[in-house]
């Protein structure tokens, strides 16, 4: 049995991946953290509740897990990688907005074998859809990107976006000019650039976790777009990073990482 952890097992993701882990075959949840709801019961499915603990290194020395899924917020991952890269156990990160270079500093100052694994976007979807548009940028270098998420989204633009336009740019072999970007008449209009590239973000009650990656050539549109509807869809890459992270080290970015077929 593959022994998890997880931390901010309060959260709307938190919970779904407690009861992902406890309805997969081959692991279970040995603890829960969440600092913001310390005492509060998770239920996981199975008609046993969880109780969410206040201390991660405490919760890592109680329970001995194997791998700690982390969905907590950018000021708490940093602390609770150290804890748990420290103790040996490898880790399978979904939370955005601290960036790939420092999460490698971090995995680099815990001197471990173990595995750090960030994935801005654990949907199978949407995944694809970034490697999609990888593959388009290589024949449309005219490109911009839509992010819409509920309004509670601790950060903008979104993981998801930052990635996208990362493979864009490595994909693209001409950066065009970003047309109307010199007359706008309110800072942001066109977007902020990340890798060159406008990213717009929406933050809006309703939604869930939406992006659309738009490409502009001479008489023709190409819109790639996918659409995560419920958490629920985030959970087959949580479980399959739960199941891989234990046969890699370093940090690994990306679910396409584990997914045959995609580069």
């Amino acid at each position: 049995m593959i022994r998890v952890l997880v931390t901010g097992a309060g959260g709307r993701m938190g919970r779904e991946v407690v009861r992902a882990v406890t309805e997969a075959p081959g692991m279970e949840v040995v603890g829960c953290v969440d600092t913001a709801a310390a005492g509060v019961r998770v239920d996981d499915g199975s008609g046993t509740p969880l109780v969410c603990a206040m201390n991660v290194a405490e919760t890592l020395l109680a329970t001995g897990p194997d791998v700690m899924v982390d969905f907590t917020q950018p000021d708490a991952v940093e602390s609770n990688l150290r804890a748990a890269l420290s103790a040996g156990v490898h880790c399978v990160v979904g939370t955005t907005g601290v960036s790939e270079d420092r999460l490698a500093q971090i995995w680099f100052e815990a001197k471990t074998d173990a595995c750090l694994f960030y994935a801005p976007n654990f949907s199978i979807g949407g995944v694809l859809m970034m490697q999609f548009a990888k593959q388009a940028a290589r024949h449309f270098p005219h490109v911009e990107i839509v992010e819409l998420h509920h309004d509670r989204k601790a950060d903008a633009p979104s993981g998801t976006a930052v990635r996208t336009a990362r493979l864009v740019a490595e994909a693209r072999g001409t950066v065009p000019d970003i047309q109307g970007k010199d007359t706008e008449h309110v800072d942001g209009a066109r977007g902020a650039l990340v890798e060159g590239i406008p990213v717009h973000s929406v933050r809006l009650p309703g939604f869930t976790a939406h992006q659309e990656v738009v490409f502009g050539g001479p008489g023709e549109v190409l819109t790639i777009r996918h659409d995560s509807m419920d958490r629920s869809s985030f959970m087959p890459g949580v479980v399959l990073a739960i199941r891989k992270v234990g046969s890699m080290t370093g940090l690994v970015v990306g679910l396409e990482k584990l997914l045959e077929g995609c580069e």
